[in-house]
């Protein structure tokens, strides 16, 4: 009977950790790059009442008796699949048409992005909506990826000087303007790609940075390997599904007040068993 009890409080307490999940997902329904996450559960280790016996000469075997103990949380995935596109117009708004993510610095650390919405800074640096500089591939003259002495990419600012017009980006990343009558090629825009990109970490701001399990970054151009394309003048949009999220919330809802009758009902037989003395 105990067993039933604490088998409801790991349903309630992992079914609010699956609401908790779904809440932030339907808060950033309207967040640019936001990857939707998703809860998966799992049971937990079951007590073997009795154990399964081979079949002898005058009987057949018998299956083990087993009784589950609750259940807890598989894994939070977080899901890459791309969000739809919106036209903004704006020279300076990109979103990737397919995998790979935008490198960006703080100057300390290295984190990565979908949010595409980008600016010039006072020292005309391409930078995020939070000052993080967007980080460009450093090219020879002849467009060939520069690596220092460890084979490691090297990256650098993407500087743009205040005296050119006409800035623009195209689908592989390369950043031009006009220098009075000429075209002037500033710097090409990096793409980071990972063996698994669900192993990253969100760490705020509309981005990510690596771990263990998501690999190392491999950097390229746009449109290469395998980097998506740049699409200008759009941002991807969330990913979320505000149809399956309302789903799953319904779902969820209901998982937690079956877990809390379970309670509620191991109580109540607690009672009639503590009665039967009177």
């Amino acid at each position: 009977m105990m067993r039933s009890l604490y088998s409801g409080v790991t349903g309630l307490r992992n079914h609010q950790t699956k609401m908790d999940v779904i809440g932030n997902n339907i808060a950033n329904v309207n967040t640019i790059g936001y990857k939707s996450s998703r809860v998966i559960f799992q049971d937990i280790y079951s007590q073997t009442i009795k154990p399964a016996s081979t079949s002898g000469g005058a009987t057949g075997g018998t299956n083990p008796q087993q009784i589950g103990l609750g259940v807890q949380v598989a894994t939070i995935d977080v899901m890459h699949t791309k969000g739809t596109p919106q036209y903004t117009g704006y020279a300076l708004d990109l979103s990737i048409d397919g995998d790979g993510y935008f490198v960006i610095s703080n100057g300390t650390e290295t984190t990565y992005t979908r949010a595409g919405n980008l600016y010039t800074d006072s020292s005309n640096n391409l930078v995020d909506a939070n000052g993080n500089y967007i980080m460009g591939l450093d090219l020879d003259a002849s467009g060939n990826i520069q690596t220092d002495a460890s084979g490691n990419v090297l990256l650098e600012k993407i500087n743009i000087d205040p005296s050119y017009t006409d800035v623009s980006i195209d689908a592989n990343g390369v950043v031009s303007a006009l220098n009075g009558s000429t075209t002037v090629t500033i710097g090409t825009i990096a793409i980071a790609t990972f063996s698994n990109p669900n192993g990253l970490e969100k760490c705020g701001e509309n981005s990510y940075r690596t771990t263990v399990n998501s690999g190392n970054p491999t950097y390229g151009k746009p449109y290469t390997g395998s980097a998506g394309k740049i699409n200008p003048g759009t941002l991807e949009m969330s990913n979320v599904d505000l149809t399956s999220e309302f789903a799953d919330m319904i779902v969820t809802q209901r998982g937690f007040q079956a877990n809390s009758r379970i309670i509620t009902t191991t109580d109540q037989m607690l009672e009639e068993l503590v009665n039967m003395v009177r």
